[in-house]
């Protein structure tokens, strides 16, 4: 073995590598051979060395470090633009990854007041990370001022899910104590699960553009990236339901038959358990527990079914239209579950037929 030569630790990503000293004053580490292929790096080609903290130092090729550039865009705007045009190419700026937009009236007037309510009210419900950095009665600027690499896509989908799933713990709390406030709190859930969801699409478009980078927020290949996407979407229409099951107990006139509500409880809790089941296949990368997800979601039916039947016994038609809808909303919570288990089989599958 050359004096050089990595030699492999317990951890498959972990070489040690002898200090050599040459010239009198300059000490080198050579670098895997396996990085440097996976990288398409050569000779003469640049490498970034950051010290971090005493002991660590991390090396990237200066062709994949993650741009410090402030990508910036300007939306001008006339009095007749809608407020809500706005807002929507407001949040296309912040999905394409821009770090400062600048939003001011076209022909130098004034912004309408109309117009400033809406974008400040998106971002505040909407835009993870973004805060007004400057405001005049012409023009406000906004800053995404969140780092990248502080909040992975794994962790920013587990906080989402688990919002999601306490909102509809407390849709079903809500219903057992008829507690309209409760329900009303739910519904201001629904923002956050939708600040999680819009700052992970981000991330996502930032990171497909930069092999390091994708690595960096914890995920191993670009073409997972669309799979994410589509179960962060799964996961907030998850938070959409609850929110629907929340405005029907608003409007409610008068509580569900407790019997009921304790078999809509029952379903609502496998749903979850789908889901949980469903996500922890996500986190495990594992095929096996994603397909048996998805079988185990089947059995919905036959929770609803059975609701729908004890509740077409009762008298009042508003009653049973409640139920229904209720149950309705928990059916898709599975659904959705069993849609995100489909995900994964498909980001695993590969992985899969090479255990064989």
């Amino acid at each position: 073995m050359d004096n050089n030569e990595g030699t492999e630790l317990g951890n498959q990503n972990e070489e040690t590598r002898k200090i050599q000293f040459t010239g009198g004053s300059s000490y080198i580490v050579s670098l895997p051979k396996k990085w440097i292929q996976d990288l398409k790096l050569k000779q003469g080609d640049l490498v970034v060395i950051a010290r971090q903290g005493h002991s660590i130092l991390q090396i990237a090729p200066i062709s994949k470090r993650i741009s410090k550039e402030q990508r910036e865009a300007t939306i001008e705007v006339t009095k007749d633009n809608s407020p809500y045009f706005l807002a929507r190419k407001l949040i296309s700026l912040y999905f394409l990854g821009f770090n400062i937009i600048n939003i001011s009236q076209k022909d130098g007037g004034r912004l309408s007041s109309e117009q400033r309510e809406v974008m400040k009210d998106v971002v505040r419900r909407v835009l993870m990370g973004t805060e007004i950095i400057a405001d005049s009665a012409t023009s406000i600027t906004l800053q995404v001022l969140i780092n990248l690499l502080e909040l992975s896509v794994d962790a920013a989908f587990k906080r989402m899910l688990l919002i999601a799933k306490s909102m509809h713990r407390d849709a079903i709390l809500s219903l057992r104590e008829n507690n309209i406030e409760l329900a009303k709190e739910i519904l201001k859930s629904d923002d956050e699960v939708d600040r999680f969801s819009f700052y992970i699409v981000r991330q996502l478009n930032i990171a497909i553009k930069n092999e390091h980078l994708l690595k960096e927020i914890g995920l191993d290949d670009s073409r997972n990236c669309l799979g994410y996407r589509l179960i962060a979407k799964s996961t907030e229409r998850i938070a959409d339901h609850a929110g629907l099951i929340a405005k029907d107990i608003i409007e409610m006139e008068r509580p569900l038959n407790k019997d009921i509500i304790e078999k809509i409880a029952e379903m609502s809790n496998f749903a979850l358990e789908v889901l949980d089941e469903a996500c922890l296949s996500i986190f495990k990368r594992d095929y096996d527990s994603a397909d048996l997800a998805i079988e185990k979601s089947r059995g919905i039916d036959d929770l609803e079914k059975g609701i729908i039947r004890v509740a077409s016994k009762l008298r009042d038609i508003n009653e049973i239209y409640r139920i229904k809808i209720i149950t309705e909303n928990i059916r898709r919570v599975a659904e959705y579950a069993s849609d995100i288990a489909e995900i994964v089989l498909n980001m695993t599958v590969q992985q899969k037929l090479r255990k064989g």
